[in-house]
């Protein structure tokens, strides 16, 4: 059996919902990605606060392991181990 493939374009535009909550987490912004074995390391969300102008705010950053099941149109994560991401220092 072929596992299913998706496109990093087509995961862009799938709304992320938290299993637990059914609270809805946003869109992928961008993806963390482990170059030497081409495997994406985790989701990255917008996050909901801004800290200023100049400073962009704290992502979301969900891991890979923590999604439960990618679906047509959503990407179905449990939230117990979501963490800020900051673009400004990593």
């Amino acid at each position: 059996m072929e596992a299913e493939m998706y496109s990093l374009n087509a995961m862009r535009s799938m709304e992320i919902i938290d299993i637990s909550t059914g609270r809805k987490l946003g869109f992928v912004k961008d993806f963390k990605v482990d170059c030497d074995d081409n495997k994406i390391i985790s989701l990255i969300l917008p996050g909901t606060t801004m800290k200023s102008w100049f400073l962009k705010d704290e992502e979301i950053e969900v891991k890979w392991d923590d999604i439960v099941k990618v679906g047509v149109d959503v990407i179905l994560v449990k939230t117990d181990n979501i963490q800020s991401y900051d673009y400004n220092n990593g």
